[in-house]
């Protein structure tokens, strides 16, 4: 690798104009500007031009405060390498969250694309490059830890899919046409479990926050806020509002939160952004301090503009039942559009795995896919033992990996140890820390995730514990859903404004959105194990007849 320049030196007048080395001066570059100040910054750019380009950072006000540099050349560098070096850089500076970052959003979004000996640039020397930034104590994670941390799976730099971006620049141009027209504007953004909704927003949200600061954009001044109703999920944001200069903590928050501020202020924001709007509360709640009927409605009256994420396969609790029609009732009373994210992003399975997660979830048992799927494993297990025992194996080798379950054992808030599944499974429940995301705790290897721990993550492989709730009925060979042995009391509060034969349809929906949840986590595996024997033996049975 010895092709490769990395030049260290003091971010002066007279350094930018001795850039003479051969590989760095009318090169292709990637360039890393920073000071070492208590509260350290940086910025990361990408030139064919170095000494112009360094010397307009030179003259520019908002890099004064830059003492040093570096400038890292390859004689095989072209534009479309430094490109994906610089966006790696950021993305992996971002979780190593120790520099915040001046870069903003580019006209030009981010947008996945192969390239010629992409892997070499993309991994290869890629490695080379941070190694050797560890080494002068610029960084200090490996990317190998970094990769397996939230805030790099979130983002708002990740290189977006087509679709993605196609939907990105939708919406930017939705905000920038109704900003100035009377009235409230909604548009939603559907996709199940693993379409990358939430890299989406991150990256639409860290967007619309610079266009905010930008005088010569329509969204100039702007007050907007992203609300995220999962308490994991908000720690993760407010993390990645570390590192960038225009997200800030204070436009983060909880829907009633929200609510409840602009109430007490009477004033209305711009553009509201919503993660999971599935979990939005759909009636009066005095434990969560909602005094309305609808979140989502209360949400609109008042915002400008309202960009609401959402999957109806994801509500876990009566309280929030959603549907299609109840959305449509909601939004119809605005102008209102709807965009599809239909690509599986997250899994590396291919569709015939996926199709049998989703005929699982609609009750279907089908034999396990015949075609071997060499970048996704799903597998089922005979006994819990061997079941723990894989998943630690594979958190030792890849990282990431957890055991989950559905919500089918006592577990409470008052600090005490639950245990899941005592004749088989065998571990407690999981605990949570104040900062750090409950898969990303190393000994959360020894605990069990629920729904609320991990709705929205990733994980490499999931080990799914299917509950009592979840048997097989052998006359309909499909599976038998039995709420009464669904542990998860408060999810299932009925409802006053809904027939009983219907709080008691939804019960089975909950628990199979539930299922849903759990075992579209994995982005490498899935391996599932039933604590009921009937469905456990079906299983078997479909596997080995594979």
């Amino acid at each position: 690798m010895n092709e490769l320049v990395f030049e260290k030196r003091d971010f002066t007048p007279d350094h930018v104009h001795a850039v003479k080395a051969l590989h760095l001066n009318n090169y292709p570059i990637v360039y890393i500007l920073y000071n070492e100040k208590k509260r350290p910054s940086a910025y990361i750019g990408q030139t064919v031009q170095a000494t112009r380009r360094l010397r307009n950072h030179i003259e520019d006000k908002r890099r004064k405060s830059f003492k040093h540099s570096i400038l890292i050349g390859h004689e095989k560098f072209n534009q479309s390498a430094t490109y994906n070096i610089e966006s790696n850089l950021i993305n992996y500076f971002i979780a190593d969250n120790h520099y915040q970052l001046q870069n903003v959003s580019q006209t030009r979004s981010r947008e996945m694309h192969n390239y010629y000996q992409k892997a070499f640039y993309n991994e290869e020397l890629f490695q080379v490059i941070w190694e050797k930034l560890r080494e002068e104590k610029i960084v200090s994670d490996t990317l190998e830890n970094l990769r397996n941390k939230d805030i790099y799976k979130l983002s708002p730099y990740k290189e977006l899919s087509p679709q993605q971006l196609e939907i990105k620049t939708e919406i930017l141009d939705f905000c920038k046409e109704h900003m100035q027209k009377e009235g409230n504007h909604v548009i939603t953004i559907e996709g199940d479990a693993g379409t990358g909704k939430s890299v989406l927003l991150s990256s639409l949200f860290n967007t619309i926050q610079d266009l905010a600061k930008d005088d010569s954009s329509p969204l100039h001044g702007t007050d907007n806020y992203l609300l995220v109703n999962h308490g994991e999920m908000l720690k993760t944001y407010k993390s990645i509002a570390n590192s960038l200069p225009n997200l800030k903590k204070k436009s983060l928050m909880k829907p009633t939160t929200f609510i409840n501020e602009k109430t007490k202020a009477g004033t209305t924001a711009d553009i509201v952004l919503i993660d999971e709007a599935h979990l939005l509360l759909t009636k009066e709640d005095s434990y969560n301090n909602f005094r309305y009927q609808n979140q989502l409605d209360e949400i609109i009256k008042r915002s400008k503009i309202t960009i609401v994420i959402f999957d109806p396969k994801q509500v876990l609790k009566i309280k929030s039942y959603w549907n299609d029609r109840l959305l449509e009732e909601i939004t119809n009373q605005y102008n209102a559009k709807t965009v599809k994210l239909t690509d599986q992003l997250r899994m590396n399975a291919n569709p015939e795995t996926i199709k049998w997660i989703d005929r699982f979830i609609a009750k279907e048992i089908l034999p396990l896919p015949t075609e071997k799927d060499s970048l996704f494993e799903l597998k089922v297990f005979e006994d819990a033992v061997t079941f723990k025992t894989a998943i630690e194996s594979k958190n030792n080798e890849v990282g990431l990996s957890r055991v989950v379950s559905t919500f089918d054992y006592l577990h409470k808030k008052d600090k005490k140890t639950y245990i899941v599944d005592e004749e088989g499974v065998n571990m407690p429940w999981n605990s949570t820390q104040d900062k750090v995301t409950w898969a990303e705790n190393p000994n959360s290897i020894k605990e069990v995730g629920s729904i609320y721990t991990v709705q929205g993550f990733d994980l490499n492989y999931v080990g799914v514990v299917l509950g009592p709730s979840v048997s097989y009925d052998e006359e309909k060979d499909e599976l038998a859903i039995d709420p009464s042995k669904y542990k998860d009391t408060g999810a299932f509060i009925s409802r006053t404004d809904l027939s009983p034969e219907k709080n008691q349809e939804i019960k089975e929906e909950i628990i199979l959105n539930s299922i849903n949840v759990l075992m579209k986590r994995g982005i490498h595996g899935l391996y599932i194990y039933a604590a009921d024997p009937k469905l456990r033996q079906r299983l078997l049975e479909l596997e080995r007849g594979k």
